[in-house]
C-alpha cells in the first residue's frame, strides 16, 4: 500500500541562508523595484516587458547567469489572491528563494500554498517533484504548515488512486493505518454483517459488488472530551448501478469517496494538532455495481433510524449509505457532527466545482467556516435546507423517497433527505464536495482535491482549543 500524504512541504525555515529574492511588483511601483537592479539588468527587464502584469514572472539574471532576483507581478484582489505566487513552486529552478521587498498580504496562506503546489501524485508514474523550497520566517508555524499539508495530501492521494487498487478493503485499510499512528481504535462490519448490526441502506448499495461494503469506525482522545463526529461518504466507484451512468459521466468516478477521503485528512489533522474533542470517524464504504445482487429502483428498504425509503434512483446512493452512518452517530448526542460527500451535480451546477456548498441549521458555525475559508483560500458557500422542499420526497408507498422526482433543487433535497436522520446533535453540517480539480490552478493541482477541510480544522481548533493570549 502506497505510503499516503508523505511529501515534503518544501518550506524551510528561514536562518539567513544564502537564497534568491522573489520581489512582489505593481505597475505602480516597478520603478522603485528597478532602482535595485543594474543597467544591465533593467535592459533585461525592458526587453522582455516586464511591466508587473499580476501573475506574471521574469527570472532576472547577474552577469554569470546566476539567478539575482525573481520579479512576479502582484496578483489581482480575489478570493484565491494568496495562493497566486504559490504557483511558482513548481516552476522555478531548483534552489531557495525567500521574498523581499514588498510584503505578502497572507505570508501564512501563501506558504502553505507553496507546500500544496509541490503535490505530485506518483504512485504510477514518475512525476517531476518541485524543487524550489520556500524560506520563512519565524511568523509561520511550520509545524502546523505541515500539518495540514499531510491532511491534504492524504486526501488528494485517496481521491487519486484508480479503484481497481482502491475499494472498499483498501480505503479501510487506509482508514485503519491512520488511526494506528495516533493510536486511536478502530474496527470494520463487513458484507452480511451489516445486516446483523442494522445498517441495511449500506449493505444494500455495495450488495452488487464483489467486493463486500463495510462500515469503517475508529474513535480517538478523552472520553470526557467534547464529541466530534466526521462521516464521509466512501463509494469507492459509482457506476450508477440499475441506473447506470454514460460513459462520460464514469471517468472520475473514482472519485466518489472524496467525502471519505476528506474526512480522514481533517481527522489527520485534528489528532496531529492533539485537539482536545473525542473524535469518531464514521466511513461507510461500498462500492455501486450491477450484479443479480443489485438493488433497483422501486424498492423499499428500512434504514437504521426505522424509517422506510422508497429508492427513485440507484444512481442516487450516497445519501443512502450516509443515512444509516449518521443515524448511528446521532445517538451519541455528538457536539459537532459533520458529514462530507460528492454527493450531487445539482451543487455543481449551483456553485461549480471550486465552492462545495455548506447546509446547516447552525447559523453561528456556518458564518465561522464561510469566514474561515474566504481568509484561508478554502471557499465554501452557504444553501438553505429549504423545508417547502421537503414535499418533494414525499412516496406513496414509503416514509420517504431518498430523491425528488423533477429536475429542482437537487442538491437542497439530498440535503433534506439526510437531516432526516439527524436529530440529537447540537449541531449538525452537511458539506456537498466535488473532490476534484478539473485543472491545474496555483496550490491547487489537477486531479483529487481537499475542499473545506482546512477552513473546518481552522473553525474546529478556535472552537474547542481557542488561543490564549
Amino acid at each position: 500500500m502506497p505510503a499516503y500524504g508523505t511529501q515534503s512541504p518544501r518550506v524551510l525555515r528561514d536562518e539567513g541562508q544564502p537564497a534568491c529574492s522573489i520581489k512582489l511588483v505593481r505597475k505602480k511601483t516597478l520603478e522603485t523595484v528597478l532602482q535595485d537592479l543594474s543597467a544591465g539588468q533593467r535592459s533585461w527587464v525592458e526587453a522582455h516587458g516586464f511591466a508587473g502584469k499580476p501573475g506574471k514572472t521574469l527570472i532576472v539574471p547577474n552577469a554569470d547567469g546566476s539567478i539575482a532576483t525573481v520579479l512576479y507581478g502582484a496578483p489581482a484582489a480575489d478570493p484565491y489572491a494568496a495562493f497566486e505566487p504559490s504557483g511558482l513552486s513548481g516552476t522555478l529552478p531548483k534552489g531557495q528563494y525567500r521574498f523581499e521587498g514588498e510584503k505578502l498580504d497572507n505570508p501564512a496562506v501563501t506558504a502553505l500554498g507553496w507546500a500544496l503546489d509541490g503535490y505530485r501524485f506518483d504512485t504510477y508514474s514518475e512525476k517531476k517533484a518541485a524543487e524550489a523550497d520556500l524560506l520563512v520566517d519565524d511568523a509561520i508555524d511550520l509545524d502546523e504548515l505541515a500539518r495540514i499539508h499531510a491532511g491534504v495530501a492524504l486526501a488528494r492521494d485517496l481521491v487519486n488512486m484508480p479503484a481497481n487498487d482502491l475499494g472498499p478493503a483498501e480505503l479501510a485499510d487506509a482508514a485503519l493505518a491512520l488511526a494506528d499512528t495516533f493510536g486511536a481504535k478502530g474496527s470494520v462490519i463487513t458484507g452480511a454483517a451489516l445486516l446483523d448490526n442494522n445498517f441495511p441502506l449500506i449493505h444494500a448499495v455495495g450488495a452488487a459488488s464483489d467486493r463486500a461494503p463495510r462500515l469503517i469506525d475508529f474513535s480517538w482522545g478523552e472520553d470526557d472530551h467534547p464529541k466530534l463526529t466526521l462521516i464521509g461518504k466512501g463509494v469507492c466507484f459509482d457506476s450508477g448501478g440499475l441506473n447506470l451512468k454514460p460513459g462520460n459521466a464514469m471517468e472520475v468516478m473514482k472519485k466518489d469517496m472524496g467525502g471519505a477521503a476528506n474526512v480522514l485528512g481533517l481527522a489527520s489533522m485534528i489528532m496531529s494538532a492533539n485537539l482536545p474533542v473525542r473524535l469518531r470517524v464514521l466511513i461507510p464504504a461500498v462500492e455501486n455495481a450491477i450484479s443479480g445482487s443489485a438493488f433497483r429502483p422501486g424498492d423499499v428498504f428500512k434504514s437504521r433510524k426505522g424509517l422506510t425509503v422508497e429508492i427513485g434512483n440507484t444512481d442516487a446512493e450516497g445519501r443512502l449509505i450516509l443515512a444509516d452512518a449518521l443515524a448511528l452517530a446521532d445517538t451519541d448526542e455528538p457536539d459537532l457532527l459533520i458529514d462530507m460527500a460528492t454527493l450531487t451535480g445539482a451543487a455543481r451546477v449551483a456553485t461549480g466545482p471550486d465552492l462545495p456548498p455548506i447546509f446547516t441549521d447552525d447559523d453561528a458555525f456556518a458564518d465561522a467556516v464561510c469566514a474561515a475559508g474566504l481568509a484561508l483560500c478554502d471557499p465554501v458557500w452557504r444553501l438553505p435546507l429549504w423545508k417547502p422542499y421537503s414535499k418533494l420526497l414525499s412516496s406513496k408507498v414509503a416514509d420517504v423517497n431518498h430523491i425528488s422526482a423533477g429536475p429542482f433543487a437537487g442538491a437542497i433535497t439530498a440535503a433534506l433527505f439526510l437531516k432526516r436522520f439527524v436529530g440529537k446533535s447540537r449541531t449538525w453540517a452537511h458539506f456537498d464536495i466535488h473532490a476534484w480539480m478539473p485543472s491545474a490552478k496555483p496550490a491547487r493541482p489537477q486531479g483529487g482535491a481537499a475542499q473545506a477541510i482546512r477552513a473546518l480544522f481552522d473553525v474546529i481548533q478556535k472552537r474547542y482549543a481557542p488561543a490564549t493570549d
